[in-house]
């Protein structure tokens, strides 16, 4: 008996604003929300979908109706909670539901895959692998190299330890397999270590009354934004808070703005806190996300610590959720579904009816803002731990000094006295490669991306010239192709040129450098922070990987080579951000039982800005910026929507913006809503694609996400807007 059919109601990922609806028979007449099925959908003959509901009616006729092909789940991956809170952001954001819960999902459950734990994956010699001579293997020295490890481990070796035999270990061992020499299984994750924990430390007076009042909020939602200077010690509360949970029977989600600050603070987590953790970030494989994900909806992973998309990880116990350094601009998506995982975690706990932590050295304005405005519980630190003191700042005005390699004397000074003193330096430089620029010096010509309006960074140890913002690469050009002369040299400095000035100035000294392009191996960061704590490195240059979150007892040198980059941004948020990114990398100096001090090298040391941090008073700071702010109608005190177009054509972004301001015009409550005119991108061409973009601006969010839902059922219906590629950034505002 086949039975009834039902209607379904299914969520795809389309760009198009709705569910499909879908007939359900057999064994499955009536389907749970949050089931994976799979469903044919316009030319293509399968898709994975989510059910998010059923209906009675549908507005196709019957007999037009497709089936179901395929029901994946017993029971729903997603919960009615976790789809009530991924139902609200898509209207929030305004983006396609099916996209949304596409996202939400790791990545083998959006391809269809069985939603089980796998385990780890172990390797082992097979009788044939045991059988092969050495001599087979001398013109492949990695297989023999691994093969003689496996031989050595009779129980198998995991990937964690066939990286120690070499990082290049992954497409060997394929080989072997191939060959029949290796195998491979899955066992089940390792219990939870009985080793001992670290004891944990006692509380100053300001951290124990800020855990006190997180604490006392379990069960309720509240949000209190944890306000501390740099080496306050924010993670002793925050595991202070997470203990107090765990112990609860509940469990916590932690939220980092980077992979780099993954490492160390899961050993530090794992080295206090006695219960299964879950970790969640980009650098995993399909599997480790897929295996950490469900062992957090199961409730047996008790905390679960992860970057931006972690936010939509289900928890069977919720009882905690903080965000570290909850002002980074790496918790916003800047691209496909945009939403502010930092919102969105202050959403989720206030539908779950448990507490948040925002915690921050330098919270954004927005969430000061909602501090002050009683909307948040603000928890204050105001002094380092241990009895370490904030470092010394001084401003180097480098239109007086004459920097080499970008290094200034009295850095260069400060340096070798730290050298000598056997003490580390950081140098935090937010530009990666050798130089920004590859210029002729006697025509000025200046080598150009061919797909973007941005020019080519020079990267010395690869002999090549890289777009930073579509990834193009050109090789070096020896000669001009204005001019035809062959003076050709690089312009300005990135973090590969001051490594190699570092190392001719200081040839005795060991030079680590952090950014994306040298930690482009997996676990090369993990080693190279390693060697930082072990004491194998005495200067440190690198990006903003290196600028929070850190915790270097032995740098008490902190010198950022340029302090102006970004200080003249078309970004209204320019300025609270670089002085947030200065105040953070600051915050590396000093932590331990030693001074600190940092030196800043700018070309406009008068910038108020520069003034703010040599006082080292956010407050002073955050009250000029938010009055800024209040007087130019910006958030916090307004609320701001971005539409954002572009097309392989010049002008077809700019045509549709100018289509959809005409119609915004005609549904816009007079005087409620501004649509600003649109303009090109400040970065008009990016990856062959000609971009523009309108701004909407309102005094009111509830009038502005009313005109937002209108506007874009218009859009989605015009001719225009099926021509050009366009979406909707809301900003992160004072949403609660």
């Amino acid at each position: 008996m086949h039975g009834t059919p039902h209607i379904v109601q299914v969520a795809v990922p389309t760009p198009l604003h709705r569910c499909f609806d879908y007939l359900s028979a057999g064994q499955h007449p009536a389907l749970q929300p949050g089931v994976r099925v799979r469903v044919p959908f316009g030319r293509r003959r399968e898709v994975v979908g989510v059910v998010v509901g059923a209906t009675a009616q549908s507005t196709l006729a019957h007999e037009r109706l497709k089936r179901i092909s395929q029901v994946l789940d017993s029971e729903p991956v997603l919960s009615d909670a976790m789809l009530a809170l991924l139902s609200w952001a898509a209207d929030y954001y305004h983006h396609p539901i099916g996209e949304v819960l596409h996202t939400a999902l790791p990545a083998l459950l959006r391809r269809g895959r069985a939603a089980a734990v796998a385990g780890p994956a172990v390797w082992r010699l097979t009788a044939a692998g045991r059988a092969v001579k050495k001599e087979a293997l001398t013109r492949a020295p990695l297989q023999r190299r691994l093969l003689e490890a496996l031989a050595a481990a009779p129980d198998g070796m995991t990937a964690v330890a066939l990286a120690t035999v070499s990082h290049r270990w992954s497409s060997a061992i394929k080989v072997l397999q191939a060959k029949g020499w290796v195998s491979v299984q899955r066992q089940a994750p390792p219990p939870v270590s009985g080793q001992s924990l670290d004891q944990a430390p006692a509380l100053n007076p300001a951290q124990q009354k800020a855990a006190a009042a997180i604490t006392a909020g379990f069960g309720a939602y509240q949000c209190c934004l944890l306000h501390g200077v740099t080496g306050s010690g924010k993670t002793e509360v925050y595991l202070h808070a997470i203990e107090q949970a765990v112990a609860a029977g509940r469990q916590a989600l932690v939220l980092v703005p980077e992979i780099g600050l993954t490492p160390q603070l899961v050993q530090r987590f794992k080295r206090r806190i006695r219960a299964p953790i879950a970790v969640l970030h980009s650098g995993l494989s399909d599997q480790e996300r897929l295996d950490a994900w469900l062992r957090a909806r199961a409730g047996t992973a008790a905390v679960v610590l992860g970057t931006r998309s972690a936010v939509f990880t289900p928890l069977k116990h919720p009882g905690l959720i903080v965000v570290d350094e909850e002002h980074d601009t790496s918790y916003k998506q800047q691209d496909g579904f945009r939403y502010s995982a930092r919102d969105v975690a202050v959403m989720r706990a206030s539908r779950e009816g448990i507490p948040v932590v925002l915690g921050s050295a330098t919270p954004s304005l927005e969430s000061l803002n909602n501090a002050r405005q009683g909307a948040y519980r603000l928890l204050e630190l105001p002094e380092r731990t241990g009895g370490a003191g904030m470092p010394s700042v001084a401003v180097l005005d480098m239109r007086r000094l004459a920097p080499v390699d970008g290094l200034s004397h009295p850095l260069r000074m400060a340096i070798a006295e730290r050298l000598d003193k056997g003490e580390q330096s950081l140098l935090f430089l937010n530009r990666r490669g050798f130089a920004p620029v590859w210029m002729c010096h006697k025509c000025g010509w200046v080598a150009p991306c061919r797909r973007c309006d941005a020019k080519l960074t020079f990267h010395h140890r690869r002999r090549k010239l890289l777009c930073h913002h579509c990834g193009a690469e050109s090789k070096l050009l020896e000669r001009c192709p204005a001019c035809g002369d062959g003076d050709l040299h690089p312009l300005g400095e990135g973090t590969e040129r001051v490594e190699a000035a570092l190392a001719r100035l200081f040839p005795r000294a060991r030079v680590v450098r952090i950014d994306r392009d040298s930690t482009r191996r997996k676990g090369a960061l993990d080693e190279k922070l390693k060697r930082v704590y072990g004491g194998e490195a005495d200067i440190l240059v690198g990006t903003q990987m290196l600028s929070k979150g850190h915790d270097f007892p032995n740098v008490t040198l902190v010198g950022v080579v340029n302090a102006d980059h970004g200080l003249y941004s078309v970004d209204f948020r320019s300025g609270e951000r670089l002085f947030q990114q200065l105040v953070q990398v600051s915050g590396r100096a000093g932590r331990g039982d030693k001074p600190g001090r940092v030196l800043l090298q700018t070309y406009h040391p008068d910038n108020p800005v520069f003034a703010a941090l040599l006082h080292q008073d956010y407050r002073e700071f955050a009250d000029f910026a938010l009055e800024e702010r209040r007087q130019t109608h910006y958030p916090p005190f307004s609320h701001l929507a971005m539409l954002r177009a572009e097309s392989p054509q010049p002008g077809n972004a700019l045509k549709f913006l100018h289509r959809a301001r005409d119609l915004g015009g005609k549904q816009a409550d007079a005087g409620s809503v501004e649509i600003m005119e649109p303009v090109p991108s400040p970065m008009e061409r990016r990856a062959g694609r000609y971009r523009a973009q309108l701004l909407v601006q309102s005094r009111q969010r509830g009038v502005l996400q009313r005109f937002l839902s209108g506007w874009m059922a218009l859009l989605t219906e015009s001719k225009e807007g099926k021509k050009v590629r366009w979406s909707l950034d809301v900003d992160p505002i004072d949403m609660y």
